[in-house]
C-alpha cells in the first residue's frame, strides 16, 4: 500500500461531488493511493462503493471501502456497474476518511490492464451548462386553459447546477442563538439523506435531476428522479385544512403572477436547509419558490427563499432547470444505506443513532 498527502486540498478535486459535504467525511488534504483487489461492489446510492481487500508488506490483509458519488452522477461520467467487477486488481488514488477510517474518496481507479474510471475526457450525454432543446418543438403534455405557460413536461435540473452545500444567500449565515446552537451541534453523520431517507424541500429543490411536470386538473404534479419523489402544488386556490401534517414535501400551493410561477409551501418537517446541515424548524418554516421563464421557454430560473424562526433573515437559493427530449426518468438506482450503519458500528455509534 502506498500513501501520499498533500498540503493543499486544491491538490484533490473530487470527480463527483456529493450533496452532504465531502470534507466532513474525508480530509481532502490527505491524499492516498492503494493497490488491492476489488472483493464487493454497491453500485446503489447514496453512492457508489467498493471493497478493496490490500495486501501490506508483511502479508497483512486490509479491507478498504473506496467511495464515490451517486449513481445518477457517475452515469453522466459514463462509469457504469460494469466499469468495475470483482477480481479486478487496481491502483486507487483520493481522498483519505478523517478519524483514520479506511475509506477513500475516489479521484481515480486503475485497472491492471491500463484502463482509467472515470474515462478521461468522455463527454457528459448533455453538458449541464448547454441546452439541448429547440424552441419549435413542443416538450409539454398539452397546455392548462388559464395558464401562461405550458410547464409540463420533462426537465433537467442539473442546468447550470452547483453543490448544495453552504450555497445559501446571505453570509454569514444570520443565525438566531438557536440556529446556531443547533447547527454547531450537528455532525456528519446526522444527516437524514446517508439513511435513504427522502431529503424533501428545500434540499430537493438544489438536486441536479431530472423532474416531471404533470397537468392533475386542480394541481400540478412534480416528480423528482430522486427517491421517485411526488409533489403536488394546488392551482385551485385552496388553502391548507386544519388537520394538516407536517411532512417533508410540505403543502405547496401555485399562483401566476405575470408569466412567472410562484409557489409556497408551508407545514413542513423538521430537517436540514443544505447539506452541511443547516437547521430548518419545520414550525413555522415558509418556503417561497418563483420560477422565470426565459423568452424562448426553454429554461427557468427558479429562486428559492426561506423565512425560518432559526435564522433573523430569508436564505435565497438559485437554480435552474432547462428543457429535454427522451429523459430517463427512471434511472435512480435503489438506494442501500449499508455503509452509514457499517461506520456507525465500527465507530462505537450505532446505541447513540437509534435513541435519537
Amino acid at each position: 500500500m502506498r500513501v501520499v498527502t498533500a498540503v493543499l486540498a486544491l491538490v484533490f478535486a473530487p470527480v463527483a461531488s456529493a450533496h452532504h459535504s465531502v470534507a466532513a467525511e474525508f480530509d481532502t488534504s490527505q491524499r492516498a493511493e492503494l493497490e488491492g483487489e476489488i472483493t464487493q461492489i454497491w453500485f446503489t446510492n447514496p453512492h457508489v462503493r467498493y471493497r478493496l481487500t490490500v495486501t501490506n508488506a508483511d502479508g497483512a490483509r486490509e479491507d478498504w471501502e473506496l467511495q464515490g458519488g451517486n449513481v445518477t452522477n457517475l452515469l453522466r461520467q459514463n462509469w457504469t456497474a460494469n466499469s468495475l467487477r470483482v477480481g479486478d486488481r487496481v491502483t486507487a488514488s483520493g481522498a483519505l476518511g478523517r478519524n483514520g477510517a479506511k475509506k477513500l474518496q475516489i479521484r481515480e481507479i486503475v485497472t491492471a490492464d491500463g484502463r482509467v474510471v472515470p474515462t478521461r475526457g468522455a463527454a457528459p450525454a448533455t453538458p449541464r451548462d448547454t441546452i439541448v432543446a429547440t424552441a419549435d418543438k413542443d416538450y409539454g403534455y398539452g397546455e392548462r386553459r388559464a395558464d401562461p405557460i405550458d410547464i409540463t413536461g420533462p426537465w433537467r435540473n442539473d442546468f447550470k447546477w452547483q453543490v448544495t452545500v453552504d450555497d445559501l444567500e446571505p453570509k454569514p449565515t444570520p443565525f438566531t442563538p438557536d440556529g446556531r446552537r443547533l447547527f454547531e451541534s450537528t455532525q456528519a453523520w446526522h444527516d437524514p439523506s446517508m439513511r435513504c431517507l427522502a431529503p424533501g424541500l428545500p434540499r430537493i429543490f438544489g438536486a441536479p435531476y431530472n423532474m416531471d411536470i404533470v397537468d392533475a386538473g386542480s394541481h400540478y404534479l412534480e416528480v423528482y428522479l430522486e427517491h421517485n419523489t411526488p409533489r403536488r402544488i394546488w392551482m385551485d386556490g385552496r388553502t391548507p385544512p386544519a388537520n394538516t401534517p407536517a411532512t417533508p414535501m410540505g403543502f405547496s400551493v401555485g399562483r401566476w403572477e405575470g408569466g412567472a410561477l410562484v409557489i409556497e409551501t408551508t407545514h413542513l418537517s423538521a430537517g436540514w436547509l443544505d447539506g452541511s446541515g443547516l437547521p430548518m424548524a419545520g414550525d413555522g418554516t415558509r418556503i417561497v419558490e418563483r420560477y422565470e421563464f426565459s423568452d424562448d421557454r426553454l429554461s427557468i430560473e427558479r429562486t428559492m427563499t426561506i423565512y425560518d424562526p432559526f435564522y433573523t433573515a430569508p436564505l435565497v437559493r438559485h437554480r435552474f432547470s432547462a428543457r429535454g427530449d427522451n429523459l430517463a426518468l427512471t434511472e435512480q438506482a435503489p438506494c442501500d444505506p449499508d455503509s452509514y450503519y457499517r461506520d456507525l458500528a465500527t465507530s462505537g455509534r450505532l446505541e447513540e443513532h437509534f435513541s435519537r
